[in-house]
């Protein structure tokens, strides 16, 4: 266990971990990272840390060169130490963050403060490449962004599809990868840290990380994250922060034969696409559907069919843990505006709890969260010990 405000060895690669921050340096370092400027007494505030313990995290994080003062913008309340206001420190290094598509990649890199310094898609399919091949149009991809720049790459972060252990081994069936060490592939092309995390928590992490701390006298408000596209899972956030939900209900019965089928299987949209070329009606992409659908009543009553099924299993997700906020990611949401209205509404009849809608609007939002939360994962958890 690296101890309080030690360096941690350059670990080749793990799991993210998605968990709030819990050191005193990543309370104050978040509160900082989110606000403009802060004082050291807003800071007590807002932790419920001691005055001491503030002091002592913020001069780690100003040692690490993660936070500056600004002595120009100082406050004067009278008698007693001036009021310095805080704030993040120019960014001393660079974070890459990768999110795998079936079709599409997506490869950017971030500051500290999280803002896209340079992003670029990749249209390569995962699906049609070897792993090797495609780990390798990776690595180009990266090494094409940070051509130029000055400031040293710090870790790298992959959000993907399938199931990742905490080894950052990946098997993901909708890319044909069974096994795939691409978090040992990338640190050592890289030498720095590697972090894989499946895309649906990743996406969840991306709202913990922008949503300021709760009170330690208040009560964490619990976000559902439920994502459709090319998998279909949920995952949510509470006090302690991210945490999938394993199994989803099994599909009712409806017009694709979906009854007691899992989600997964009948809702993704290859397993749609599928249900639905098998009633006569082809289409290559969800995109392409809808528009069949705009002249084709029975390709329209498939969306809606999977979209109340999609409600159903978002339904039976939000009982377990009653949200205050649900937000919607995926294709399924994105690209399907008619289907996500009839989602909503068949959400209300099942689900008549008090709570939040919140949309990702598009495909390159969905994937900029998920790779920025695993590209800050651990500088958001850990952020003495990262060393470029």
């Amino acid at each position: 266990m690296i101890g309080y405000g030690l360096p941690m060895p350059n670990q080749a690669h793990f799991s993210a971990s998605f968990a709030r921050p819990s050191t005193p340096a990543a309370k104050c370092m978040h509160h900082i990272r989110l606000g403009q400027q802060l004082i050291r007494n807003e800071l007590v505030e807002a932790t419920g840390l001691s005055q001491p313990t503030v002091t002592r995290a913020v001069t780690a994080l100003m040692q690490a060169g993660l936070v500056r003062e600004r002595p120009d913008l100082t406050l004067s309340s009278g008698p007693g130490r001036p009021n310095i206001p805080l704030e993040l420190a120019p960014s001393p290094w660079i974070h890459a963050g990768v999110a795998i598509g079936t079709k599409s990649s997506y490869v950017a890199l971030f500051d500290t403060k999280g803002r896209t310094l340079r992003d670029a898609m990749l249209e390569i399919s995962a699906a049609d490449l070897d792993p090797d091949t495609f780990i390798e149009h990776l690595i180009a991809g990266v090494n094409r962004l940070t051509t130029g720049l000055d400031l040293p790459l710090v870790g790298i972060g992959v959000a993907t599809s399938g199931k990742v252990t905490n080894a950052g081994v990946v098997t993901a069936n909708n890319l044909g990868w069974d096994s795939v060490d691409i978090a040992g592939r990338l640190n050592y092309q890289f030498s720095v840290p590697a972090t894989v995390a499946s895309a649906i928590p990743a996406i969840a992490a991306s709202e913990l990380q922008a949503s300021p701390l709760p009170h330690p006298e208040q009560p964490t408000p619990i976000t559902l994250t439920f994502y459709a596209d090319d998998s279909v899972g949920a995952a949510y956030s509470n006090d302690l922060g991210v945490h999938v939900i394993g199994s989803l209900a099994t599909t009712q019965g409806s017009g694709l034969d979906t009854l007691g089928m899992a989600a997964e299987d009948a809702l993704s949209t290859q397993g749609f696409l599928s249900r639905v070329s098998d009633q006569g009606i082809f289409a290559n992409s969800l995109g392409e559907l809808v528009t069949i659908a705009k002249d084709n009543d029975k390709a329209r009553a498939f969306l809606d069919d999977r979209a109340t099924l999609l409600a159903h299993t978002a339904a039976e997700a939000a009982e377990t843990i009653s949200p205050s906020t649900l937000v919607l990611s995926g294709s399924a949401f994105s690209e399907d505006p008619q289907g996500r209205s009839v989602f909503a509404s068949q959400l209300k009849k099942e689900y008549d709890a008090d709570i939040e809608l919140r949309l990702i609007p598009t495909h390159r939002e969905n994937v900029r969260a998920a790779a920025r939360a695993v590209a800050l994962d651990r500088l958001l958890n850990e952020p003495l010990t990262l060393v470029p």
